[in-house]
């Protein structure tokens, strides 16, 4: 038996399994109080992992971090999220308190991996995937295998900037079409728009709660048209950023997941599959699939074990 781990910026989730994609033997989800930093988790993953590690006689442990890592080190580089994980070095502190060998990788890797393997991707040659949620990550499996292991990054196609020059950082795939960016474009359309009835019902929102993309995906399937337009701005983005990745790896399935692409068919997957098409090199341009995400909230988890039992293999 492995033991995966997921480290996110709002949860911590464990999973012990044979890393072949099946059921999990054991499951633990523990919420992350963020006012305790890194430390504060470090004791979450101590105490629930002795636990699993000793009831299930656990060989070996695979991390997916939210955050770049340096597999090679075994350290993580820095987390956006949560403060205090500046060059902590993660796999050798678990080694320590759980007396298993450990090995990691970004989270978004792991999921890359476990959609590819057992998921939507599952039987293709080239897999890439994208996450979109408050944030936009991505990962490459080609033949089975992950790509970049070791590198500080690999396939992080929401930091690619569509037609911007290269002096102007923060104008990124991500900017425009994570969550918050697309939060960022209902608030510039409710200064322009000339839909009263849009506006007003996006104003009383803001009175009653946070505006975040997951009202504005329930205001568009009501039909406000600047929830409509700001998600389709996201799209138009996203797309090309996909249209582009295609073209460089050929890849057979892009598979999308997070929780913007929960947004659904009509609003997300059809515009974003239009926007594709536009950009992708045109003898690509029946060689390809975009398809939701199949493994749920445990796809991290999935892809950690999946790290970690094709290493001993």
């Amino acid at each position: 038996m492995f033991l995966g781990i997921e480290i996110g910026g709002t949860k911590l989730q464990l999973g012990v399994g044979a890393g072949d994609g099946g059921k999990f033997v054991d499951f633990e989800r523990r919420d992350i109080d963020i006012s305790q930093g890194a430390p504060g988790i470090l004791a979450q993953i101590e105490e629930v992992g002795q636990k699993l590690v000793a009831e299930h006689r656990v060989e070996r442990i695979g991390i997916g971090f939210g955050g770049p890592v340096n597999s090679k080190t075994g350290c993580v580089i820095t987390s956006h999220q949560v403060a205090g994980w500046d060059d902590v070095p993660l796999v050798s502190w678990c080694e320590q308190k759980l007396g298993v060998p450990v090995v990691i990788g970004n989270d978004c890797d792991c999921a890359a991996l476990a959609e590819a393997l057992y998921g939507a991707g599952q039987g293709s040659r080239t897999v890439f995937y994208v996450t979109v949620g408050t944030g936009i990550g991505g990962g490459l499996v080609i033949n089975g295998v992950l790509q970049g292991e070791g590198r500080p990054a690999v396939a992080e196609i929401g930091h690619l900037r569509p037609g911007l020059s290269a002096d102007t950082p923060a104008a990124t795939v991500e900017s425009y079409a994570a969550g918050p960016g697309i939060v960022a474009a209902a608030e510039r359309l409710l200064g322009t728009s000339e839909d009263t009835a849009a506006k007003n019902e996006l104003r009383h929102c803001k009175l009653e709660s946070v505006v975040t993309a997951k009202l504005l995906a329930e205001l568009a399937q009501s039909g406000n048209s600047i929830a409509i337009s700001a998600i389709f701005q996201s799209t138009c983005v996203l797309g090309w950023a996909i249209g582009q990745v295609i073209t460089v790896t050929a890849a057979d399935v892009v598979v999308v997941g997070g929780g913007v692409s929960l947004i659904g068919e009509e609003r997300f997957f059809q515009p974003l599959r239009r926007e594709v098409a536009r950009y992708v090199f045109p003898p690509l341009a029946a060689s390809y699939q975009i398809l939701p995400a199949a493994l749920g909230e445990e796809v991290v988890v999935h892809g950690a074990l999946a790290l970690v039992s094709r290493l001993r293999n």
